[in-house]
């Protein structure tokens, strides 16, 4: 492993990124932040990459927030010094809404424990795929805190109320495989990287403006009522028609071929 705290490697279509502090379950720094946001940027800079994996290094997907970064020394300004608010909108914040804007899917391949903004940083991937023995822990509340990083809204999101109240409040361990069948993850695989990369590469193959589309429709639209929700899937179809990947969709289909999306 190299000093960096996020790794990164293009495997065709296929960006990995690696959350690279094993020793520290690959709690995020600042640095670790700003880190994957470099990896993204360089994942979108190239319009060969199409999708995108994000694992963790070691034994740990992410344990959330290095609390080792809080300034808890006894002193004046205990309080300021180790409020959490600054780090959550200049880090955490960001970090979820760029997984959220990218221009590819993105697949968690959690290959183990994901604690915190950690399982938040899992839900915020379209897809998660954890390994047999990996599990989610919301461990805010045995800090005094809450759900963070989008964890608040996509742990009811996936779970619904009944199951996200009493996981956000006990922060008891959730393992993979009954996270599979609560609906927080898509799989549970022993080989989740390479479960993950080949989901991925599938995606990579796909029409990319589409699926970037209907997450952001699936992800609003609670937002939104049914009326509404119908307007901006028509828009969105319509936008949509004009790109080269509908044309050659529709074209394949009536040919019986397969389609060679570009992701245009």
């Amino acid at each position: 492993m190299t000093d960096a705290t996020v790794l990164y490697e293009e495997r065709g279509a296929v960006a990995l990124v690696t959350l690279n502090r094993p020793d520290a379950l690959n709690s995020f720094t600042r640095q670790m932040h700003r880190d994957l946001w470099a990896a993204l940027d360089q994942a979108e800079a190239n319009p060969v990459v199409r999708a995108l994996v994000i694992t963790g290094a070691g034994r740990g997907f992410c344990a959330g927030a290095d609390l080792a970064e809080f300034d808890f020394a006894p002193g004046p300004d205990l309080v300021k010094r180790a409020d959490p608010g600054p780090v959550i909108e200049q880090a955490f914040n960001p970090t979820a809404r760029r997984l959220q804007g990218l221009r590819m899917p993105t697949v968690a391949a959690v290959n183990g424990v994901a604690a915190g903004a950690g399982a938040s940083l899992a839900m915020c991937c379209d897809i998660a795929i954890a390994a047999t023995g990996a599990s989610f822990i919301q461990a805010f509340s045995k800090i005094g805190l809450v759900p963070d990083a989008g964890g608040s809204w996509l742990l009811v999101e996936r779970l619904g109320l009944a199951r996200a109240m009493a996981l956000a409040m006990t922060g008891d361990k959730l393992p993979a495989a009954q996270a599979k069948e609560w609906g927080m993850i898509w799989d549970v695989s022993d080989d989740c990287v390479g479960a993950s990369m080949a989901m991925a590469t599938k995606l990579a193959t796909m029409p990319t403006r589409a699926l970037v589309a209907t997450r952001a429709l699936l992800r609003d639209a609670a937002t939104r009522t049914l009326s509404q929700q119908l307007d901006v899937e028509r828009d969105t179809q319509s936008a949509l028609g004009k790109t080269h990947d509908y044309i050659e969709g529709v074209m394949a289909f009536r040919e019986k071929r397969p389609a060679q999306f570009k992701g245009e």
